[in-house]
């Protein structure tokens, strides 16, 4: 077993046993690196994957903690998302997005990848737009956490807080259909397939695709 995945699996049992408290803070890594005897790196794999099944969350500068990201958890960029129109924030996104699906068809292992595929089988298996709304943020948010890029994901989670603004929950449950989910879930695996077979270029290219569709059907649903 790799050290990764062996502190992974002491973190886990850790986390249902409750030797964390919810929203309680996580010793330093170091220490935690030691307790597990593990290296910094190995520890920090695992951390992601914790963080990518939604065990634990991350503030930058504040530490680790343990349970589900809270709704008003405090970010980097939160004095903007309150008054950021789903219209910006899909620019940003496009601005943004392609280059972390770049990023994360160099630098995702296999075991992240395996992680994000059954995300998106969730998101596909999801019944309702709600559902679908939340395996489809633990999605890309699980793609921008592959970067290893703190300040990505900061900016990242600055996006999943204008998500659960009101006026993009509207937009979003008007478009939602059936058809439209699948589609995206389509998208979504060939994004996958792309950093899977370490193709940068196809990864970017298909993640630009995917968000210019998303904003198309949001901002013009005509179409």
């Amino acid at each position: 077993m790799k050290r990764s995945d062996y502190a992974h699996q002491k973190l886990d049992e850790m986390l249902r046993e409750n030797r964390f408290q919810p929203q309680s803070r996580l010793p330093p890594e170091r220490d935690l690196a030691r307790q597990l005897d593990v290296s910094r790196m190995g520890l920090r794999v695992a951390l992601d994957r914790l963080e990518a099944e939604g065990r634990i969350w991350r503030h930058v500068g504040q530490g680790t903690f343990a349970g589900s990201r809270p709704e008003k958890a405090p970010t980097q960029l939160s004095f903007v998302t309150a008054n950021t129109s789903p219209a910006e924030a899909l620019e940003a996104r496009l601005a943004i997005e392609p280059q972390i699906a770049r990023m994360a068809a160099l630098r995702a292992s296999e075991l992240q990848i395996s992680d994000m595929f059954g995300l998106v089988q969730k998101g596909r298996a999801s019944g309702d737009p709600a559902a679908w709304e939340s395996w489809d943020g633990q999605f890309h948010r699980a793609l921008c956490l592959v970067t290893g890029n703190r300040l990505l994901l900061s900016i990242f989670d600055s996006f999943n807080a204008i998500r659960r603004q009101r006026t993009w929950s509207q937009l979003r449950q008007a478009v939602l259909t059936p058809e439209r989910r699948e589609h995206y879930a389509q998208q979504h695996k060939t994004i996958l397939d792309a950093i899977s077979g370490r193709d940068a270029l196809q990864a970017e290219t298909a993640m630009r695709t995917h968000i210019e569709d998303v904003a198309r059907s949001l901002l013009d649903p005509r179409k």
